[in-house]
Parts: structure tokens; C-alpha cells; sequence
């Protein structure tokens, strides 16, 4: 209640007019729900609000009433809309007498992961730092229709040359950048620094600071609102598709991660390659040791597969090395700090799930640890330029994907933390949304068939 009493001063003080309860669903939409100012009370903060989860995609319609708790540790003012408006990132519970947590709320799953490291003895914490790339592009207009399928793009980039960290006036975007990032501190988003990236039509990259599990994926939330509105305010068109130009370098949610066990990294070991200790290489093991069902959540679309294909620096070797960039995990080579020796998962992408990407990352790190994965012995690498062998590619069929996913979950269900009916219903529905996509005639398929 204390936390109540501070922002019922902030409130008041700030003239804020509207309090709005974020929460996001299992594919990673936000949706909103707005009150007045004036309903900001005890009962909310005790009781939630009620809504209809059909429309979440959290239950069925014929029992679909759930309620929404405010989280008075996450919030911020929204700096887009025009009625001063106080955004609360919100648990999902069932709208039982006790309000018990959903088990299917993606933060929850966060909350959860999180919590394992220390049962299990393996650390007290994580830390992640995200990099953000994506599109900008002037205009787009597309259409799925019977008679009428086009995608036709308008970028103000047009360059026969890399792109990567190009200087203005190339970079036509740059300013876009300064104020994303600017909106992104005035929120208390640390970032460690943008850049124009490879793709010539005008890709981006932001990456960011560490934070603990939850904290980074309720981040990546926010970052996604704050990119998408600026870009709305300012006429331009955003996109975090993983392939949506054929040519082009495609948009990757690279995850930087490691372990914390009091003030020391739980991976440091200098001297070893990579200077990681066993616990390290044990995470790796168990990340590239499940990646091929891993991938269903990390990069659930059917774009997702389009870019894992070699080439374009994508991350297809189901295998780590230092400084690879075509390797699923990389051990960044340029770092020189004990406290951040880390990995680089490569593979994942931004239309994930970050709550459920982050935590499924971790629970097969743990799995390594747990049951000492060691990714040498199992012929994951090191992939070094001196090493001449064939290592294996990501499965990039994303209904074999799912058949992985199918047979290779117990990882994800240790301790309960992913619940075996989420990953059921998660399959349910990418079968459908696979299945619906692969029936859509493709333009390039009258290209080559039409006259045949």
C-alpha cells in the first residue's frame, strides 16, 4: 500500500487524467485497457479489473472472465497520448475469490524462470541485453486477396553498398533513432547504442543495457510501443518481420545473456575458451542441444524461416564460437570485463513472445546445467575459422519445428514454470496460422508456373 500512496501523490501532482493497464498475449500483442484517474484505488490495487480473456486468447468464451492487476512496480507516463495517461504493465489472475495468478500469463512464466536459478542452486539472478533491428521504410501497402496479392515498398535508402553504421546524409534515419532512443531514457530504458545496420532499405539497430529477465522482456514492450508510435506520429512505416526484403539482411532479436552469483559473473573463467567456465559451456549445451524446438517459440512466424537461411550473417550453425556470427550462440570476442563475459543467442527474432522467448532460452540453459550438456563432447564447435568440420543447420521446415516442440518440451515444463497446456494450445494454434499461410499463392510462384 505504500506503493498505492505514492502513486495516488503522483497522480494528483502530475493532473494525470487516465490510468491504462497494458497486458500482452501469448503471440506477443498488446493490448490496452483505459480508466479514469479517478478509479485508481485500494479495490483496484486488491481486486483487479475485469475483462473478457476470449478476446486475449487466454481461455474459451464460454468461461472467459479474468482480471487484470495493475503492477505498481512497472509503470511510466505515456509520452504519446494527448490526455495525460499513467501506463501500468499488469498480471493476469482468474477471477477466483483469492485471485490466483493465470498460469498462462506470460509474465508469470517470467517470474517463475527467474525464480528456478536460485532453487536450483545455479545462480541468483540473470542478465539479458537485447539489440532491436528493424525496417523503416517510407511507405508499404500489401494485399492477400484473391485477385489481387501485391506488396509494393517505398524507401527513401536505395544503396548498391553494406550499409552497416553509414553516416549521414546515408543514413536518411538517424534522427528517428535520436528520438526513439531519447523517448527510451526519459522512460528509464538504458541504451547502449544505435546504429544504422547492414540492410540498405533502411535498417536499424538499438541495443540495449542488461536487466534482469522480467525487467528486459517488459522492456522490449515498451520499446516496441514507443518505436511504433513514433514512427505513426512521423508518417514513417516500422517493421520487425525477420525477412521482409528478399536481398536484405534480415531482423534479428540477438539476446546477449549470462548468469549472476552474488556480484560475480556465474560464466567467468579466465583462461578457458571463451574465458567461460563449465557453467558457461553446460548453458550453451543445453540452449543448441534443444534449439531445433526451441526456435517455436523464439521465432514462432513463417517469416521467421526465411531468414535462417545461410548467408547474410545468419545465425543457421547449430553450434558457438567465438566472434561467429553465423553460429546459433556467439562469445562476443571484444569483451574484456570479467563481470560481462556472456553469450550471444543470434537465432531468436522480435515477432516472439519476449517473456516467453526469454524464458524459454533460459530453461534450456538450465537443462544444460542441471544435466552438464557439455556442447564440445556433443559436436557443437567451437566453430573456428581453423576447424574444418560440417556442423549441423536449425531446421528451417517450421512444421518440423513444431513436431520438435511436440516431442521436446520437458525443459520448458521444469518446476512448472511453461504449463503442458500453454504448449498445447501454442501448437494448436501455430498449426493453424501455418497451415492457413502455406494455402496463399505466393507472387514469385506466377513467375515461375503461370505460362507452364
Amino acid at each position: 500500500m505504500n506503493n498505492f500512496e505514492r502513486l495516488s501523490t503522483l497522480i494528483k501532482k502530475e493532473d494525470i487524467k487516465n490510468i491504462a493497464l497494458f497486458s500482452i498475449t501469448v503471440k506477443g500483442k498488446i493490448h490496452m485497457l483505459t480508466l479514469p484517474s479517478k478509479m485508481f484505488s485500494k479495490d483496484i490495487i486488491e481486486n483487479g479489473v475485469g475483462f473478457d480473456a476470449s478476446s486475449y486468447g487466454f481461455s474459451p468464451a464460454e468461461n472467459s472472465d479474468m482480471v487484470l492487476m495493475p503492477d505498481l512496480n512497472n509503470y511510466f507516463i505515456d509520452p504519446f497520448r494527448e490526455t495525460k495517461t499513467i501506463n501500468f504493465l499488469t498480471t493476469v489472475h482468474h477471477a477466483d475469490k483469492d485471485r490466483t495468478r493465470y498460469e498462462g500469463d506470460p509474465r508469470y512464466i517470467a517470474e517463475k524462470a527467474e525464480k528456478i536459478l536460485k532453487k536450483h542452486k545455479i545462480a541468483e539472478y540473470s542478465l539479458w541485453g537485447p539489440e532491436y533491428e528493424f525496417f523503416i521504410f517510407n511507405d508499404i501497402n500489401f494485399s492477400a486477396e484473391d485477385g489481387n496479392s501485391y506488396i509494393e515498398i517505398d524507401s527513401l535508402e536505395h544503396s548498391e553498398f553494406k550499409s552497416y553504421h553509414i553516416a549521414p546524409p546515408r543514413d536518411t534515419y538517424y534522427w528517428f533513432r535520436d528520438e526513439v532512443v531519447s523517448t527510451m531514457e526519459s522512460l528509464g530504458i538504458e541504451v547502449k547504442y544505435h546504429h544504422h545496420e547492414v540492410g540498405i532499405w533502411g535498417q536499424q539497430e538499438i541495443e540495449t543495457k542488461f536487466e534482469t529477465l522480467l525487467k528486459a522482456a517488459d522492456n522490449a514492450v515498451i520499446i516496441k510501443y514507443i518505436i511504433k508510435n513514433l514512427a505513426e506520429l512521423n508518417g514513417l512505416k516500422i517493421t520487425f518481420m525477420p525477412k521482409p526484403l528478399r536481398s536484405q539482411a534480415g531482423n534479428g532479436w540477438h539476446v546477449h545473456q549470462f548468469l549472476m552469483k552474488g556480484e560475480k559473473n556465474a560464466f567467468y573463467q579466465k583462461g578457458k575458451y571463451g574465458n567461460l567456465n563449465d557453467a558457461g559451456l553446460y548453458y550453451i549445451g543445453g540452449i543448441l542441444n534443444h534449439i531445433n524446438s526451441l526456435i517455436a517459440i523464439t521465432n514462432p512466424s513463417t517469416n521467421s524461416f526465411k531468414r535462417l537461411v545461410s548467408g547474410f550473417e545468419a545465425p543457421t550453425g547449430i553450434n558457438f564460437g567465438v566472434g561467429n556470427r553465423n553460429s546459433a550462440i556467439r562469445i562476443p570476442g571484444y569483451v574484456n570485463n570479467p563481470l560481462f563475459t556472456r553469450i550471444e543467442f543470434r537465432t531468436s527474432d522480435a515477432t516472439a513472445n519476449p517473456y516467453l522467448s526469454l524464458s524459454a532460452m533460459l530453461m534450456a540453459g538450465i537443462d544444460g546445467i542441471i544435466n552438464r550438456i557439455n556442447p564440445i563432447k556433443k559436436g557443437y564447435g567451437p566453430a573456428e575459422p581453423s576447424v574444418r568440420k560440417k556442423f549441423k543447420e536449425i531446421e528451417t521446415d517450421p512444421f518440423k519445428v513444431l513436431e520438435n516442440l511436440k516431442k521436446d518440451n520437458d525443459y520448458l515444463l521444469r518446476d512448472d514454470v511453461f504449463e503442458k497446456a500453454l504448449i498445447e494450445k501454442f501448437l494448436k494454434e501455430k498449426y493453424s496460422e501455418y497451415i492457413k499461410l502455406s494455402s496463399y499463392p505466393n507472387p514469385i510462384e506466377f513467375s515461375y508456373y503461370f505460362d507452364l
